[in-house]
Order: C-alpha cells, then structure tokens, then sequence
C-alpha cells in the first residue's frame, strides 16, 4: 500500500507550492507536520526561488489536531517546522483561503509573508479550548500588529475577516482571483523582497504603554468569569511586550502546558467534540437527504415566533410570519426591527447588513402564505388543543411533502402530529429564548417523523447557525424535562435556611450565567405557577410569592426587586414571605453552605439525565451536556452535568442522591438504575457514550 501523503509537493517554475491535504479542515497533524518539513527542504534542495504554502479543500488549517493531545506527540514538533521555514533561505508565503485558525494561523505567522482571498479569516480560538495557542500565537502576533491589537485578537478568540487582517498588518495582500494562482503570482513578484520575520519585528511592541494594555486586559477578561483560560491568554501576551521572544515562548508553552492539563479545557474540549458528535444520529441512512428549504414561514409574530424568523433572515433565507391580526403583527415585526436596530447602534451589525436582514422578513394576516412555505415552524400559545387546531389547518394549506414542525417546549410530538395527514413530517424544533440568540435547537423525533424530515430539519439547524441536538418525545423533552427536577430541591433549600440570593449565588459562582431564581424572575413566575396548577403540584414558597403579585421582571418584583434598570436585590418581603411558611410548616432552619446547594440542585438533573439515557431519550450523554452549554447557560469550561457527575464518580453520584433522598424524603433522588449499575461497574457516562457509539 502506497504511503499516505498529506502535503502534496508540486512546483509553478521555479515557485514551489506546498499543499495540505488533510481533510476536511487540514489539522495539522503528525504527517501534515513532517509532510511540511521534508517539503521546505525538498523545495529548497531543488532550487526554488519562493515557497507557497496552502491549504486543500475548504480551507488553509483549523490548526492542532486536538485528538493527539494526550498521546506521546510525534516529531517534528510545530516549533520544529516554523524553524524550517524561518531559516529558509528563500521567501515562504501562506496562501489563505477559508480559515486559518489556532496552529493554522500560527502556522502562517511563522511564514516570511501572509496572503489571503478576500473571504478567509484568521484567528485563534484556543481560548474556547482552555488553554492558549502554545506554538508561538501570543508572541508573533504582537510583534506584528502591536500588543493590545493582539489581546483584542485572542482573549476572546473571535476570527479576523482577510479585509480587517489586511489593516492590522496580519497579512499583507488580499488577492482576487482563484488564490493558488494569484498567490504563486504574488510570490514570485515578490521573491526578491527582504521580508523581516514576526519573531524579529520590535516596531510594533517597543516602548509598549503596560498600563494602558493591563487596563484592556482587565476590561476583556471581565466578560470570562470564573474562566482560566482568557487570563492565561493575556498573561502570554503581556509577556511578549516584557521578555524577548524566547522567554516570551517559554512563558506561553508553560501556560499552555499548565492549562491543557487542567479541568476547564477537558471540559471545553469535551463539549467540541460533543457538538460534532450530537451531529451522528444512530440508525440514519448514509443517503438520506434533507428536503430544500428556500423560504420559510412562522406561525405566530410573538416574542419566540419572531425570534425564530430572525434566525432565517439573518442567514438570509426569506421567511414570512403569518399572525390572526394586524396589530400582533405589527407589534411583533416591529420588535424585530428593535433587536436588529439595538445590534446596529452596538457596532456589531451594518446598517448594510441590517437592511439585507429585514429584506428577508415579511408578515401576513393571510394564512394561504402557507402555501408558499418549504417549511413551516408553529410558535404559538404552548397549550395542546390549540397546538393540534393549528397544525390541522397548517396540514391542508402546506404543499404536500413540507415539513411542520412545532416550537412546543414541553408538549407531545405525537399528539400534535395525529392532527395531520403527515405524521412522518411532523416534529419537534425547539428553539431557545431569544431565539435570535441561543444557539441550542432541540429537534424533536416523533414515533412517525422520518428521517428526511430529521435530516430536513438538522440541515436548516446548521444553516441558521444553531447546535442540533437530537431528541426523543417526552414531556419537556431533554433540557425542559431535567430543569424540572431541580425545582423541588430548591423549594426545599428555602424552606431550610437559604434565600434566594443564596441559591443564585451557589449557582453563579460555579459559573452560571444567572442563578435559577434570576432566571425565573427573567421567565416569570406566574408562568411555572401555571403549569403547576395544570399538574395538581404545590410548592408552598413559590406560590406565596406568586400569589403576592411578584411575577418576576414584569411587574418589577418577584425573588428579588427590580430598580430601574432592571438590576435585581434582596427584598425582605421575600424573606418574611420564606420564614412564615417555614414556620407554618414547622420547618427548623439552619445555614446552608454553597457547596450543599450546588449538590443539591445538580444532583437532581443528573439523576433524570440518567433515567433519559435509559429511556433513550437522549442518545449519549454528551448530548445532554451540549444541551446545556448551548441553551441554558451551563458554562462550557464545567463540561455539563453528566460532565460534572462523571468528574465526581459515579459511586460518589450514587452515595450522595441516596444521602439527599433519605434526608429530605424526596422519592426523585433515589439513585436512577444506569447510576446504581455503572457505579458498580466503576464505569462513566461518556465511556458508555462511546460504546453505544461503536
């Protein structure tokens, strides 16, 4: 069997043109590294005058080929080849077209000139790794666009389109045209140029003004609370306006080292991964294809249904919103026109751009738009029978053959599919509130919905840029279903000693976007109190409170008092409110350490996350996680909460639900059969992710 070769070596004249071949993203793998090297000498062994290096496919490099993270590395080593080419005797320019991301970008960096198409983009991201880019990024690209440029660049790990590059001094040309050919043009004009190394350039960072840099450093890392990486990045960065370029490099490989190795970057890794893998559905034939999808309507202009027709003009699909009557209508395309305005007033989106968006988005009281529609998402009032009128009118009004789906958060797919004549392309799309901005859609799997409505359905998930998860049909579904179960705990926690400031900050400080109290403030309370009426539950704290009038945000009070700017505080009315029904229902209080309230509150979802794996609700655990980071505000360095179990041991699961259940007397914290059998195996969550998988 011949040899895999992953640079292709070939020549324009007296240009020697380098290609990485490692599909589909190029990671710079062990034979893309030494493919690379023996390349450069090879090139310069046969005399040529300039060297291009540029990617196969899609794109130049997605940079480091994370999976050989944690076995032996190979030589050579990235160092190994950037020395390669910085001693080259002859000029070696990155041809970058897509993305040059992470070790791709660095890659480039370490070249003697950077050219670009004028759609690529440049980055890196490793600090949504956990760790910081660790072959030289922190210290090359200072050099070249000056530190804070820099900082701007890589604490928050967002990508550089070629035009901003191009201004930043990242590269030096954006060439039109197809880019091998421009590039080899480029190169040889140019062959003869003296080119001054990243690593040697001292313009841009000499005389650096550190106050002024630690005074962004410290605006930046404001937005990544409680995460380690960002501060990492910032610290390697700061070192190359302070240390010479080796030390710079060894305080960057020392960080690297240190971070890689630690608890957050297992975690974001995990969720990376998860993300792609959510994207494997079990069962689904190789062939299946989506139906086309070019337009698309909403049923319902309210705050999800408009959300969710934002998603499609953004990614400029035409969707048209179809509500009862004109005044709803209005109101609901007049807040899109707000969101978008607020985005355009923040810098982050054209005045362009805004105008392409809301050319996409139309409105109608004329349900016949229908009709139109490749697929259609219902987004009204969450209640079957009016779910089940709907969709039997959308039925006959959709062209035969069009998917329907329902944006139901917690309702049953087939109850809402036996309206129809097309069970098998009705399912579940379940955005996430703000649509526009949540980037978690559950996809709901009926017991009649197909796989091409499946595939439909995941296939307009990508192009509007939301993470697809997979789910089978339950009430609440996955995430809906496992934050439910939460709530009795928390009820509980109140009525023995902690306040609702206390459970927000337990649950805040491990990193949550917002405590779940907060959160219900944000939602409003009278909503849960509905649905629990609807289920014959009491919860004796939470309904004193609703039946007090505090519904949360909306009417300026609910666990908390809202001022003026919507900035929440500890309200004593909610304490008296807490401590009478203790006393009324003889509960002795005591304090509560955060710790307990965060065991508390966790245990409870990975309990039901287990009973879900059981049922097969959910595919693999890692799907459970990614549900959480993408829609619900778990923070992606914790991983997720079968992450979280899995981190603790599942004995230690096990030994502490048992614990909770027999003191609180709480029947839903007896230990879930996967927990009790896996405890006894010793085995993990992911490890049986990965069997099921095989």
């Amino acid at each position: 069997m011949a040899e895999e070769r992953f640079v292709e070596h070939t020549r324009d004249g007296d240009i020697h043109i380098l290609r990485i071949a490692n599909p589909p993203v190029n990671t710079l793998r062990t034979g893309v590294r030494a493919g690379l090297q023996e390349g450069i000498a090879a090139a310069l062994r046969e005399g040529a005058r300039a060297i291009v290096l540029i990617g196969d496919g899609r794109m130049f490099s997605a940079g480091a080929e994370m999976t050989e993270f944690n076995k032996p590395r190979q030589p050579p080593s990235l160092p190994e080849v950037f020395d390669a080419i910085e001693t080259s005797k002859v000029p070696v320019v990155a041809a970058i077209h897509g993305s040059a991301l992470g070790g791709g970008l660095e890659l480039a960096l370490a070249c003697h000139a950077r050219v670009a198409a004028p759609t690529a983009q440049v980055g890196l991201p490793e600090v949504k790794r956990g760790f910081v880019p660790g072959a030289g990024g922190t210290q090359r690209l200072p050099r070249l666009i000056g530190g804070e440029a820099a900082l701007k660049i890589i604490v928050p790990g967002e990508p550089v389109p070629a035009a901003e590059a191009l201004r930043l001094g990242i590269i030096d040309a954006v060439l039109e045209g197809p880019l091998e050919g421009a590039a080899v043009a480029w190169a040889r004009e140019n062959a003869g140029r003296s080119f001054t190394l990243a690593r040697k350039r001292e313009d841009r960072i000499k005389g650096a003004d550190l106050a002024a840099f630690d005074a962004l450093a410290a605006s930046l890392l404001k937005r990544s609370r409680g995460q380690e990486s960002p501060k990492g990045c910032a610290a390697a960065v700061r070192a190359a306006l302070t240390h010479s370029f080796e030390d710079g490099l060894n305080v960057e490989r020392e960080t690297f080292q240190k971070l890689v190795a630690g608890e957050q970057s297992l975690a974001l890794r995990h969720i990376f991964f998860g993300e792609r893998e959510a994207s494997r559905i079990p069962g689904m034939p190789a062939d299946t294809q989506p139906l086309p999808v070019k337009k698309a309507v909403v049923i319902g202009a309210g705050t999800m249904g408009g959300g969710i027709a934002m998603c499609f003009a953004n990614f400029g699909i035409p969707v048209t919103v179809v509500e009862q009557n004109a005044e709803a209508l209005e109101r609901g395309l007049k807040k899109c026109e707000a969101n978008w305005e607020r985005t355009v007033k923040s810098g982050r989106l054209s005045a362009e751009d805004y105008a392409k968006r809301r050319a996409m988005l139309s409105g109608t009281t004329d349900w016949n738009a229908v009709a139109e529609a490749d697929l259609v998402i219902e987004a009204v009032f969450e209640e079957m029978g009016v779910k089940k009128e709907v969709f039997a009118k959308l039925d006959k009004l959709a062209r035969p053959g069009v998917v329907l789906a329902s944006n139901t958060s917690t309702l049953d797919i087939d109850q809402i599919a036996s309206a129809t004549q097309r069970p098998e392309l009705v399912l579940g799309m379940h955005f996430f509130s703000p649509a526009n901005v949540m980037r978690l859609l559950e996809i709901v799997r009926g017991s009649a919905t197909s796989h091409e409505a499946i595939a439909t359905a995941m296939d307009v998930g990508k192009r509007i840029g939301k993470v697809n998860v997979v789910v089978g049909n339950c009430d609440g579904f996955v995430g809906n279903r496992m934050t439910g179960k939460r709530f009795p705990q928390m009820e509980r926690l109140l009525l023995e000693g902690a306040l609702p400031q206390d459970i927000d900050r337990a649950m805040e400080a491990y990193g949550m976007a917002m405590g779940p109290c907060a959160t219900g403030d944000l939602a409003g309370l009278d909503i849960g109190a509905a649905v629990r009426k609807a289920r014959g539950q009491v919860a004796p704290i939470a309904d004193a409170i609703v039946a007090a009038g505090r519904y949360g945000q909306k009417t300026g009070k609910g666990w908390y008092v809202y001022d003026e700017k919507r900035q929440r505080h500890p309200d004593p009315e909610v304490e008296r409110i807490i401590l009478e029904t203790a006393e009324k229902m003889q509960v002795r209080r005591r304090k509560i350490e955060d710790a307990e309230i965060l065991e508390r509150l966790l245990l409870p979802m990975v309990n039901e996350g287990a009973r879900i794996l059981e049922e097969g609700i959910a595919v693999r655990a890692v799907d459970i996680d990614v549900i959480f980071t993408s829609g619900f505000g778990w923070p992606a360095w914790r991983g997720g909460p079968m992450f979280w179990a899995d981190r603790m041991g599942l004995k230690a699961v096990r030994d502490k639900l048992a614990h909770y259940a027999e003191v609180t007397g709480d029947p839903n914290l007896k230990p879930a059969a996967l927990i009790e059998t896996l405890a006894d195996q010793g085995g993990s969550f992911a490890a049986m992710g990965a069997k099921r998988a095989a």
